[in-house]
């Protein structure tokens, strides 16, 4: 076998699931949509096929009862779930039970009252999953266990890093505890690289004005969400702003002093604006590189790449980011690029549609409910992106309801580091408060969802707002 691998600490619970794997006649890879999943389900295929292990990919938004019974119809012996599976343990060990299927898990959500042999989640070994392993690293260390005699899974730790930032398990501008140690084993396979760097998200591909204007999570007053502030802000400084070609610069395009006037321009205009100095602090942050990507595209950062994948799968089309993770750069890449050209155009639309019609604030929460005037996959990324705009409460929970079907609503709710630290567990309150109506959901503490039956919205904001109200009391 391998070495342990990242995280010591998981290494036996993965060498037994490693040997199950390998001990299979053929696996099914059952794996969740976002980024997280995306990834998760990549690196799993990967350290599949490179032991040899025969298998088929599955993907699915949510791991309900009817999802379960569909997976155990297609008589596979051994189910490999990536991303999700722990909050589903109850129904799945009924399966197992039965002899429908052996599940093998690797996921990072709180675990069901239940119990299974090849279970592998970072919260079983007092590891944060929500900060300190995601799924995609939860399957990495898998992977790790995977590997044949001669061989090496570590580039697959690009992809796990990749599916952290997409979960939003960055801690004060980077990665942390069991992430960190996947981070030190992708800089060493030379698949990563790490730099101290503007924190703002497009660097790679947004012309510099966009890249200011659309900075929104350190909010600086006539540069964020001003399109005219942000390019007067930019003349103001001595540096080329437009290429050769007339067209304008990228961050990646600037030179090391560029970039140094920038970031001090920057940090002038938000102390001059009184912008509190634990915010600014946020401008700074550690930028986490693919090394075998191409500069200037959407693969070479991590969190650029991230939000490709979400684009792919969140409309239907997981095969597509699957392909990407694989290293598809033709067709897939490029259908992608057309999805993800189409995300953004759906949550600027969204994040525009909350901006006008506002929020409702509750005693501890405010929400809001789209109806079907956002996609219910896409719901929980516009209330993240709401926090902190006008009229909406950085420091108050939000909750976000979009249809989902005749029958049912999707429920997304999103927090910050800030809450948490005080006590919010927002996977315990859409796990309660889902299941109070004969729903159901769970996640993470800063983020999670659930769905519940159409008309129960009232009765299930109530409670999740008493929850809330007790977890921060």
């Amino acid at each position: 076998m391998a070495c342990a691998g990242p995280v010591p600490a998981l290494a036996e619970r993965a060498a037994a699931c490693a040997g199950r794997l390998r001990g299979a006649d053929d696996v099914l890879l059952a794996s969740h949509i976002d980024a997280d999943g995306l990834t998760s389900a990549a690196i799993a295929a990967s350290a599949l096929e490179r032991a040899g292990i025969s298998f088929e990919t599955v993907f699915s938004k949510q791991l309900d009862a009817e999802e379960l019974a569909a997976i155990a119809a297609t008589d596979y012996d051994t189910v490999l779930f990536t991303d999700f599976g722990s909050g589903q343990l109850d129904i799945i060990s009924d399966h197992e039970a039965a002899g429908d299927f052996t599940p093998v898990i690797a996921d990072h959500h709180r675990p069901a009252e239940a119990e299974t042999e090849f279970h592998l989640n970072p919260l079983l070994f007092d590891i944060d999953g929500s900060s300190e392993l995601s799924g995609a690293g939860a399957s990495y260390v898998l992977a790790r266990a995977l590997e044949p005699e001669a061989g090496d899974n570590r580039d697959l730790a690009a992809l796990a890093v990749v599916g952290a930032v997409g979960d939003m398990q960055t801690t004060d501008g980077e990665l942390v505890g069991a992430n960190r140690s996947i981070v030190e084993e992708g800089v060493a396979a030379g698949v990563l690289e790490t730099s101290t760097d503007l924190a703002l998200y497009g660097k790679q591909t947004r012309p510099l004005p966009k890249l200011l204007e659309y900075a929104s999570d350190v909010y600086i007053p006539g540069v964020s969400n001003d399109q005219n502030g942000a390019i007067r802000f930019l003349d103001g400084l001595d540096i080329d702003l437009k290429a050769d070609d007339g067209e304008w610069r990228r961050w990646v395009d600037l030179s090391d002093d560029e970039r140094q006037t920038v970031a001090s321009a920057l940090v002038q205009r938000a102390v001059s604006k009184g912008v509190s100095a634990d915010r600014i602090d946020g401008l700074i942050g550690t930028t986490y590189t693919l090394t075998d990507e191409p500069a200037g595209t959407e693969l070479r950062d991590v969190s650029e790449f991230s939000t490709l994948l979400n684009a792919t799968a969140r409309y239907e089309r997981a095969d597509v980011g699957l392909a990407v993770c694989l290293g598809d750069r033709g067709a897939a890449l490029e259908r992608a690029r057309t999805l993800l050209a189409n995300h953004r155009r759906n949550l600027s639309e969204g994040l525009q549609w909350v901006k006008e019609s506002g929020v409702t604030r509750e005693d501890h929460v405010q929400w809001f409910h789209a109806g079907d005037r956002i996609r219910e996959t896409i719901v929980g990324i516009i209330a993240g992106m709401a926090v902190g705009a006008d009229g909406v409460e950085r420091g108050t929970p939000i909750v976000a309801f979009a249809e989902k079907n005749d029958e049912e609503v999707k429920v997304s709710a999103r927090g910050t580091p800030s809450l948490t630290r005080r006590g919010l567990d927002l996977s315990a309150v859409m796990g309660e408060a889902s299941r109070a109506v004969g729903g159901d959901g769970g996640g993470h503490d800063v983020a999670a969802g659930a769905t519940v039956p159409k008309g129960t919205e009232e009765e299930f904001l109530a409670l999740a707002d008493e929850l809330v109200g007790e977890q921060l009391s």
